[in-house]
């Protein structure tokens, strides 16, 4: 998987998990013989929570919560628990919570919900959907959260509860709760209820612009690109297209393989900078020079003293149309300021592409020792200068950077980040773990290099116990991130826990479609012996990103 491993998207969790306890299953976690002393458990709690012992962190903050009756702790074991896998566990702090806080909340219910599916009972989940979705302002986002969190255990019921949700119109009458319902039902694989979906949109939300751009993805995704392409050609041709849909009109165009065409689109309507950015770079992109050059003399044209924006916009679209030297001008004549320092960096580049490299070297150094610039420019010369040296293949003068770079900002956690990974790519793991640590002595919580450490250790050693702790770390951080599920459910691969992980990169993939996620799936559904299954995976990877390191290292060691 590449590196940087930051997280990709977070839940819609934040809202979280729960019901009444009338739609609980199933028995009780048993209570502790003995009354505790709530600071103690509650430290002992945390500690185990540092060391990422999740099943000890939420048995500590619940013998706490039930020694001082205090639902702020058992609410605190109830989120704990929902990570810890265990769900006698998580009933019992869920249950705890209720009797000290018997209200309710949209988090309770929810978690209430996300019980009842993972145990697989049919009929307490559809009470616990239908009593979510009674509020039809929220509730809708409620139920997505406790599927996400109960598909990985019950995919079958969870595919059945959503069927139902759909078919018997339980879903409030507005388009968000339909397109995420669709969006979830896609990425669970489940084309027909897709297809349903949107048949009961286009009937309920007629002529509604985004209806039809999501028939347009559909039939993209499907591989039917000329219908795509008709269907977008009529949304395009509409007289008046607020600017946010014809940004996404333009994004599905470029999806389709015709930047050109994204481009075009987006050459209507009022332009600015960043209007013109993208036009630039969906132009270069589908290599147009000719429609570069118009772009660039329109820019020279609509500014007679242009803004230091402008400037650093005309350096970048002159840098598309390899006029270099005019690059070059335009970057020179950024007056001082922020602006000025983005330019310098930009002209260091430049120049590096000029062959002269000594000089490119000498702007950067410039940059690092001028103490009238901000802290973040001169960071970003000496990461700069890094990567250039990497593209020179100049491995030391690369590692030279890095150091004056982290003599000059001592413990700064970018640099640190990214000289850990050029230890990755060097196979000299334990510098890269000596960065990712250093990092969290700075920032014990930094929650990209506990997943960064967490999943270099489970991918490249056998210390799989401590990466499980590290991931489980981050994992209560941010447990919604795909990327952070997808690391445990890897960890869990590693540690020959085949079919758990499975289940967690379920959950990841329906979160996001993401190369490094579809390959890690595919190779534990190789690994389980459901090969048909896992050659999809490989091809949706593959579409993603042909040349993603984790999907080549799957596709060597299972042979597919």
């Amino acid at each position: 998987m590449p590196m940087p491993r930051r997280p990709m998207a977070r839940l819609l969790l934040a809202a979280s998990l729960l019901l009444p306890a009338w739609s609980v299953p199933a028995r009780q976690a048993d209570p502790p013989s003995a009354p505790a002393d709530p600071l103690a458990a509650s430290l002992a709690g945390e500690f185990a929570l540092q060391d990422g012992q999740l099943e000890e962190a939420a048995r500590g903050y619940l013998a706490a919560a039930r020694a001082a009756n205090d639902p702020v702790l058992a609410e605190r074991a109830t989120r704990i628990a929902l990570l810890a896998g265990d769900d006698v566990l998580l009933r019992g702090a869920y249950e705890a919570w209720t009797a000290m806080a018997p209200a309710g909340d949209d988090m309770q219910r929810t978690v209430a919900a996300t019980l009842a599916m993972r145990s697989g009972d049919r009929r307490a989940s559809r009470k616990a959907v239908r009593a979510l979705l009674a509020d039809e302002s929220e509730g809708w986002k409620n139920v997505l959260a406790a599927m996400m969190a109960a598909v990985g255990k019950q995919p079958a019921l969870v595919v059945g509860l959503l069927e139902e949700v759909v078919d018997d119109g339980d879903l409030p009458d507005s388009l968000e709760p339909w397109l995420g319902f669709g969006g979830f039902a896609q990425r669970l694989g489940q084309p027909k209820l897709v297809e349903r979906i949107v048949a009961q949109v286009v009937a309920k939300f007629p002529g509604e612009p985004r209806v039809v751009l999501l028939r347009a993805q559909l039939l993209r995704e499907d591989g039917k690109l000329g219908e795509a392409r008709s269907v977008l050609a009529g949304l395009a041709a509409q007289p008046t297209l607020p600017p946010p849909l014809r940004l996404s009109i333009a994004a599905e165009y470029d999806a389709l393989g015709d930047p050109a065409e994204a481009a075009r689109l987006l050459a209507q309507g009022p332009q600015d900078d960043a209007r013109y950015g993208q036009r630039a770079f969906l132009l270069d992109k589908a290599k147009d020079p000719a429609g570069l050059a118009a772009l660039y003399e329109e820019l020279k044209a609509g500014a007679t003293h242009p803004s230091p924006t402008r400037r650093l916009l005309l350096g970048q679209v002159a840098e598309y149309l390899d006029r270099n030297e005019e690059a070059l001008a335009w970057y020179q004549n950024v007056p001082g300021g922020e602006a000025q320092a983005v330019a310098n960096l930009r002209r260091a580049s430049v120049l590096h592409a000029l062959g002269r490299k000594p000089a490119a070297f000498e702007v950067l150094r410039a940059l690092q020792s001028d103490v009238t610039v901000e802290d973040q420019a001169q960071r970003d010369a000496y990461l700069l200068e890094a990567e250039l040296r990497l593209k020179d293949g100049d491995a030391a003068g690369e590692l030279d950077a890095y150091g004056r770079g982290l003599a000059a900002f001592a413990d700064d956690k970018a640099l640190l980040y990214s000289r850990a990974l050029l230890w990755e790519r060097r196979d000299d793991i334990a510098k890269a773990e000596a960065d990712f640590r250093r990092i969290l002595v700075i920032d014990a919580d930094d929650v990209d290099a506990l997943n960064a450490l967490g999943y270099t250790l489970a991918d490249r050693t056998d210390r799989y116990q401590e990466a499980l702790q590290l991931i489980d770390r981050a994992r209560v951080a941010q447990p919604g991130s795909a990327a952070i599920i997808d690391s445990y459910g890897w960890v869990l691969f590693r540690l020959g826990r085949a079919r758990e992980a499975l289940d967690h990169l379920r959950q990841a993939y329906a979160l996001q479609a993401d190369p490094d996620i579809a390959s890690h799936l595919a190779q534990v559904l190789w690994t389980l012996g459901r090969k048909e299954e896992a050659r999809h995976y490989f091809d949706e990877a593959r579409r993603l990103d042909p040349d993603n390191r984790s999907l080549q290292r799957a596709l060597r060691e299972t042979g597919a």
